[in-house]
């Protein structure tokens, strides 16, 4: 298969795979403490967790949450990403199936600073279960090992930050770095320094960038979990075109 035709292939399964993230990212997209939303904005019953955030009981069928073409568009362009780095090798489909999840939790995260357990936990165990699957495939060019201890040091980096500055990182970031270590740790621990520290950089520039332009204090906590995800998906892509 040509590395076109492949990253067409993957930018195609991430543009379905992205259009059936509306309605779960409206449906997690409840504040700490609340219960997952089962109601559209208008009182009717919310069906399901995958398809379009569209109301048929509402007038004129009303969305709500996230549009579909954003999304659908988002996970199109992260699963070509991953596809041009990695090209075939067999980790590229655990790429491609947890790229989705990576673009719901982070939607969740913009939208109302939480990232929900059913999200992260899962995912951690995926990754390295997948992983597992594809150290027993040739050609693979990461190591398992190394992703699981390098899962169980992120957390615990992340979680020492927690217990040091709780109101300025969620106990979710600590879930959600067992699942970014695992992954950025299958290409080495360069990988997983690379993508810790873009995750750091990002989201300090950002924060930094709020506070000049007045839009935020400095001890304002700002969502972490899409700056933890855009890290480790760029420490990824350098580690698998180093690879």
């Amino acid at each position: 298969m040509s590395t076109t035709v492949l990253i067409l292939a993957a930018a195609l399964w991430g543009a379905a795979a992205g259009a059936l993230l509306p309605r779960a990212a409206y449906r997690f997209s409840a504040p700490e403490g609340e219960e997952w939303r089962a109601l559209c904005p208008g009182g009717h019953p919310v069906r399901g967790w995958l398809g379009r955030a569209r109301c048929g009981q509402c007038a004129g069928g009303r969305t709500y949450g996230p549009g579909t073409a954003r999304t659908a568009t988002a996970t199109a362009l992260v699963c070509a990403a991953l596809a041009a780095a990695t090209d075939t090798r067999p980790e590229l489909g655990v790429w491609l199936l947890l790229a989705p999840v990576g673009v719901l939790l982070t939607v969740v995260d913009l939208r109302v600073r939480r990232l929900p357990d059913p999200l992260t936990l899962p995912l951690a165990g995926a990754a390295l279960a997948l992983l597992g699957l594809a150290a027993l495939v040739p050609e693979h060019a990461g190591d398992w090992p190394t992703a699981l201890w390098a899962a169980l040091a992120l957390g615990a980096g992340y979680f020492v930050l927690w217990l040091v500055n709780p109101g300025g990182m969620g106990f979710g970031d600590v879930k959600l770095a067992l699942g970014m270590g695992a992954v950025l740790g299958w290409y080495g621990w360069s990988t997983v320094m690379l993508g810790t520290f873009a995750g750091f950089l990002s989201g300090a520039l950002y924060g930094w960038t709020l506070v000049l332009v007045r839009r935020t204090g400095r001890r304002t906590a700002i969502p972490f979990g899409p700056f933890l995800i855009g890290g480790a998906f760029a420490g990824l892509l350098i580690g698998a075109y180093a690879a």
